[in-house]
């Protein structure tokens, strides 16, 4: 077969080295010199590693001769350092690795050309491989059949060398008047390190920076962090402010073009895997000619079903990580320790147990601290600690014993706290005609089998609102044939079979208030530790919230003016712990968004508010939730840290690896575990 492949970056050079070696007749064509290069260094996962002996064991030996080894990540905040361990990381000098792969292509018989301008390429080869990088000339030619997309991710960033040869992964934090500005620097050979400067476009332009020169700019970052760099100094190589662009394609080839590396795909820099990626690609690309010799439509399609979701899972992550980035400063409130084991969580692909693991003493100091200030005592350091979803959590005047919430009917064994599933204030207040009703004697028994298993008990009080009079059984929101009316904010029904709820009148508004008042009452009587108000998964409350549901022209057109006023009403009769189920994003078109929801829990926490429980979508029966492990942690630890109230949580997290995670990095104080059944045991 003959190859033509445009790029020689590491993807392009490592696919012709594997693609000569089973004998296919290869060149690769590049733009630039053989020595040109973007960035500074180059680091590789163990995983890598291994893909990499296994494919061509001779890159492998002398990519890995000339590797910078270190274990340790570094965090520099509120001037101190924490340090983690265990973590293996391996980096090269980019202009290293290309010559190596470079040189490896000579020996095979690889034809390369340098200085060979893309319009000059019409290459006559079975097949064409796109590998010039994420602005790829090729792809653009075809954006329509690839369904191609690009788009701005993250915050800006500026790529440094340095003299300063690190010993650590380091992440630096440092705040200005400006706003706040963090580094990721780590060492890729003897004498150098690579040192990327990083900031919101907002602070960006408040420090002037989107004026300045290459060298004004070198001049500043090198003020910024002097304490850090010391004698040492920052070198640049075009290092310009750059915004990291998201590239995604819908297909990796047409015909018999194909693309690979960061004309495929991108990952933000922050998890440090696109060279990884990249070369991981050519492996897959060079298996697949190997599956199918004589079909290069199967073998393309053979690549894309290997290495897309793969990619998608790391691009997700990335993405998760530029997004932590753009926020970070909303975490300057936690604790150091808390605030490194947030850090190095960020993406879900490091847990509490991967920590543990990696670096027991580090998880040691973490969780006697967080163990110590659930009771609010100094940490004894190095002390034994149980695992953070067994600390106690003080909240809304209660102690509740531990992180753990179960919901609905299952067991209550083990859990802080169980929460009852749906219970109407009223009649027509309910979702089927099974929904309980708020009544002492329910209450009463509900109360004490939490108690007797040793947790406290939430009651979950709620008006179905437009989702009402559904059955029971055979689907969800299937409307009875003879229900009763609804009630919502505007005359919208909720699916195309639901019948059309009424718009609450002052008149309507005032009764529905006053049933919250009631049943709160009775649930105070029935011993009830603790109230969770529902203005979620459209309901009643959660219809006033969402510009989808509210579509009013009087007052109460303003989202937060009735649900206030209910919680207001009930705060006023309930002294206990009071929680809202709140929707914090439509996840539809037009709908609420994450900011509009976080201000919403700020506006709840100012109003007596104790814990939000944080919820996503069902606002429409078109909604689309991006459901997955976990899906609504980040959505959690933007409420928590930007609204400043106590959170909790939910979204598949059936582990209780997970649940230690996500409390012990401050991204929620409770979470409703969901672990899967248990197996029925079978007779011998």
């Amino acid at each position: 077969m003959r190859v033509s492949v445009l790029g020689a970056g590491p993807s392009g050079l490592y696919l012709a080295v594997l693609l000569r070696k089973a004998g296919h007749e290869v060149s690769v064509v590049e733009r630039n010199a053989p020595d040109a290069t973007f960035g500074w260094g180059v680091v590789f996962s163990e995983e890598t590693l291994g893909a990499l002996r296994d494919a061509d064991y001779q890159t492998y030996l002398e990519i890995t001769d000339s590797f910078a080894r270190w274990t340790s990540i570094d965090i520099r905040y509120r001037d101190v350092t924490l340090r983690s361990g265990g973590h293996t990381f391996s980096a090269i000098r980019r202009t290293h690795l290309l010559d190596i792969l470079q040189r490896r292509c000579r020996e095979l018989g690889v034809a390369l050309t340098f200085h060979h301008e893309v319009d000059e390429f019409a290459p006559d080869a079975d097949l064409v491989v796109a590998a010039d990088g994420a602005n790829s000339l090729l792809r653009r030619g075809f954006v329509k059949e690839f369904g191609s997309s690009s788009a701005p991710q993250g915050c800006k960033y500026v790529w440094f060398g340095t003299d300063l040869v690190l010993d650590a992964f380091t992440f630096v934090f440092r705040q200005t008047e400006h706003g706040l500005f963090q580094v990721h620097a780590y060492p890729f050979d003897e004498h150098t390190s690579t040192w990327i400067v990083e900031t919101t476009e907002a602070t960006w332009r408040r420090a002037g920076l989107d004026t300045m020169s290459e060298e004004e700019s070198i001049a500043f970052c090198s003020a910024l962090f002097a304490d850090d760099l010391g004698t040492h100094k920052l070198m640049s190589n075009r290092s310009v402010w750059l915004d990291f662009p998201l590239v995604r394609n819908e297909s990796w080839h047409h015909g018999n073009l194909v693309l690979i590396g960061d004309a495929a795909h991108t990952a933000h820099f922050s998890i440090g895997s696109g060279t990884k990626l990249a070369m991981e690609d050519a492996i897959a690309l060079a298996n697949s000619f190997v599956r199918h010799p004589s079909d290069v439509e199967q073998a393309l399609v053979d690549y894309e079903l290997a290495r897309q979701p793969v990619v998608e899972r790391f691009q997700q992550a990335a993405g998760d990580s530029a997004a932590y980035f753009g926020r970070v400063g909303n975490y300057l409130g936690l604790e150091p320790i808390q605030f490194a084991a947030n850090l190095l969580t960020r993406s879900g692909r490091i847990s509490h147990a991967n920590l543990t693991q990696r670096d027991p003493h580090f998880m040691r100091v973490l969780d006697s601290w967080f163990a110590a200030d659930a009771v609010g005592a100094a940490a004894l350091p190095g002390a034994v600690a149980p695992p953070p979803m067994f600390a106690p959590l003080r909240v809304g005047g209660a102690t509740v014993p531990n992180r753990v919430v179960r919901a609905g009917d299952t067991a209550p064994a083990g859990a802080g706290l169980v929460l009852t599933g749906f219970v109407a204030v009223s009649d027509d207040g309910r979702t089927t005609p099974e929904c309980p009703v708020m009544d002492d004697s329910w209450a009463v028994r509900q109360h004490h089998r939490a108690h007797e298993a040793g947790a406290l008990l939430g009651v979950r009080l709620g008006h179905a609102g437009r989702r009402g009079a559904t059955r029971a059984t055979g689907g969800v929101d299937v409307p009875l044939r003879d229900g009763w009316p609804l009630l919502s904010a505007s005359p919208l029904r909720y699916t195309p079979f639901s019948a059309v709820p009424a718009e609450l009148s002052a008149a309507d508004m005032d009764r529905v208030r006053d049933d919250f008042v009631a049943a709160a009452g009775r649930a105070l009587s029935a011993g009830v530790d603790a109230l969770e108000l529902d203005l979620a998964d459209g309901y009643l409350l959660a219809s006033f919230l969402s510009p989808l549901t509210n579509r009013r022209t009087d007052s109460y057109a303003e989202p937060l003016r009735y649900p206030l006023s209910v919680v207001d009403a009930v705060r006023a009769v309930w002294p206990r712990l009071l929680a809202v189920r709140l929707t914090v994003t439509d996840w539809a078109r037009g709908g609420l968004t994450v900011e509009q929801g976080v201000e919403h829990a700020r506006a709840m926490a100012g109003h007596g508010v104790d814990l939000v429980h944080v919820r996503a979508g069902h606002t429409t029966a078109t909604s689309r939730p991006e459901y997955r492990r976990g899906y609504l942690t980040t959505l959690s630890d933007r409420v928590r840290n930007e609204a400043g109230v106590p959170t909790l949580v939910g979204g598949y997290l059936t582990t209780p690896d997970e649940v230690n995670t996500v409390v012990a990095a401050g991204r929620a104080d409770l979470c409703l575990f969901e672990p899967p059944p248990t197996p029925l045991e079978v007779p011998r």
